[in-house]
């Protein structure tokens, strides 16, 4: 920022006159006039208009009467200035300036509803123009939009872990004096027992789940990634979800083995594909079916999980991917679940450059849809083989 400070320094001497940096301007010109550049070359003037004008930071110069003398479209953009008039806290800011000659920063982050361009979040720098003529200042205005959403997201994501670790930990202190109370009743220790293991478990599957997150937060491509057999995810998955698939009295079935392959983790695919099941069966009526469906398009491998549920409301949707977010608490709590599931499978798919999808109704059941780029494995030609073809057209010729 220090040389575009510089430059605008420059333009403001320039246009307003009677400025110490004029005599900035003065070298430029200098310069300009040395170079024997064509008539119809650009001024200096022309140029420093231009960088502020095409500037990425708001860039706005006011005196002492609060009027604007000079400003960009980005600065506007960001509210600081509308209709040629001066946001009243930036003019707070800038006042102070007059009056102390001390550089001050400003915030307009609580009025976010007159922020342009989805900005929750404006910080300006307002300071003097030049110590010379203290009857003029400059604000610099930026978005700070992301880091406030960072930051938000960071302390209400510590406020989650802390309250659903809260949870699982006073259970088992309440369930420990309990089945201390109860040492001389057999019947109540295995009781209070078998609920201080549920209690455990859960605690013990969602420090596992914050762990592995917290390793795919970054949704960064995995190295040395494996030729993974997809029928083999399938299977898998299959027969981790099996022992809840039968409590639940939940039959899962699924088409036949497609031969397909991704390049990918076996282990983290493995695992997203039964954090799908998982939720399917957690959130389906007994004795209704689950379903597992390959298919092949567009060069992508997809794997479906459908289920016959509850379904989920339409203004859920944009959230079930959401750490720790449930659509019914109840019945996710009952079932163990920690709210980190559909979050785990989101970074893994972003981890293994795919996507995950879903269609859901209420009372009609949920699809989830796990996209992976397909991997094909270049076939040895005969020497029979036309050598001309591309090896596009190989590849075409290996998926028929």
């Amino acid at each position: 920022m220090t040389i575009l400070q510089a430059l605008v320094l420059a333009l403001c001497a320039a246009a307003i006159g009677g400025i110490a940096g004029s005599l900035i301007n003065s070298r430029l010109q200098s310069q300009a006039e040395g170079s024997r550049e064509k008539e119809d070359s650009l001024t200096v003037s022309q140029v420093l208009d231009l960088v502020v004008t095409s500037s990425p930071i708001g860039i706005a110069v006011i005196d002492e009467y609060q009027h604007v003398l000079l400003s960009n479209e980005r600065v506007e953009q960001l509210g600081v200035v509308r209709n040629h008039l001066l946001d009243e806290r930036a003019w707070v800011a800038t006042k102070k300036v007059f009056d102390t000659s001390e550089s001050v920063d400003f915030d307009l982050s609580a009025k976010t509803r007159t922020l342009a361009r989805g900005a929750v979040a404006v910080r300006g720098h307002v300071h003097l123009l030049h110590e010379v003529d203290p009857r003029i200042a400059v604000i610099y205005a930026e978005d700070d939009s992301e880091q406030v959403r960072m930051e938000a997201t960071r302390r209400d994501f510590v406020a989650n872990v802390s309250h659903e670790l809260k949870t699982p930990v006073g259970a088992i202190s309440l369930l420990a004096e309990a089945l201390l109370e109860s040492s001389d009743d057999p019947e109540s220790v295995r009781h209070f027992g078998a609920k201080m293991h549920h209690e455990a478990n859960r605690l013990g599957n969602m420090v596992s789940e914050l762990i592995a997150l917290s390793r795919l937060q970054g949704a960064e491509k995995l190295p040395d990634l494996d030729v993974v057999d997809v029928d083999e995810i399938v299977s898998e998955a299959l027969e981790r979800a099996a022992v809840s698939a039968d409590a639940a009295d939940i039959t899962i079935t699924t088409d036949f083995p497609s031969g397909l392959e991704v390049l990918g983790d076996r282990t983290l695919l493995v695992t997203a594909l039964s954090n799908l099941l998982s939720n399917a069966i957690s959130y389906s009526p007994s004795n209704t079916p689950v379903t597992i469906s390959r298919n092949f398009r567009g060069n992508n491998v997809e794997i479906s999980v459908t289920d016959r549920g509850i379904g989920i409301d339409p203004e859920y949707h944009e959230r079930v991917f959401e750490r720790f977010f449930r659509v019914d608490k109840a019945r996710s709590r009952a079932t163990g679940g920690t709210g980190l599931g559909l979050a785990i499978v989101k970074h893994v798919a972003a981890n293994h450059n795919g996507s995950i999808r879903m269609w859901s109704r209420p009372g009609t059941g949920s699809t989830f849809t796990l996209v992976l780029p397909a991997y094909f494995e270049a076939p040895e030609l005969p020497e029979s083989t036309n050598p001309g073809n591309s090896p596009a057209e190989r590849r075409e010729d290996l998926r028929r």
